[in-house]
């Protein structure tokens, strides 16, 4: 299931839903409440990249739980939470740099770039310490 925003706002109701197999295509996410793309694309090939990166920090965290469970020491179990860190760290600024380089071009292009800014700051106000 995906999370899909609602209204021409994207701060306004956060709406879960969920796609047929095979009819979805990944490269395009968030809905408005009629189920309408608001035309956030990006490239398969970069889209893979992503989701490859994260599907390698998704299998290194089942290996932090299973050092744990095993029972190795906590420096062990610690500098293998630094990795993960580091490659959510990573794959944070590859989605940043494409969102910089892609929607922020693409909104200047259709004229709606305030509200694409706006968005960009909330979630980086989210994302940063």
């Amino acid at each position: 299931m995906a999370i899909a925003k609602s209204g021409s706002s994207h701060e306004e109701n956060l709406k879960p839903h969920a796609h047929n197999p095979g009819t979805h295509n990944p490269g395009t996410h968030s809905h408005d409440a009629n189920g309408h793309h608001h035309g956030h694309v990006h490239d398969p090939e970069s889209l893979q990249r992503i989701l490859n990166r994260f599907a390698r920090i998704e299998g290194h965290i089942r290996g932090i739980k299973t050092m744990v469970q095993d029972g190795r020491p906590c420096p062990d179990v610690l500098v293998q939470i630094a990795a993960v860190r580091g490659a959510l760290d990573r794959v944070s600024r590859i989605i940043l740099d494409e969102h910089l380089s892609q929607c922020i071009t693409r909104a200047s292009e259709k004229g709606n770039i305030e509200a694409e800014i706006d968005e960009l700051k909330a979630a980086l106000d989210r994302f940063l310490p």
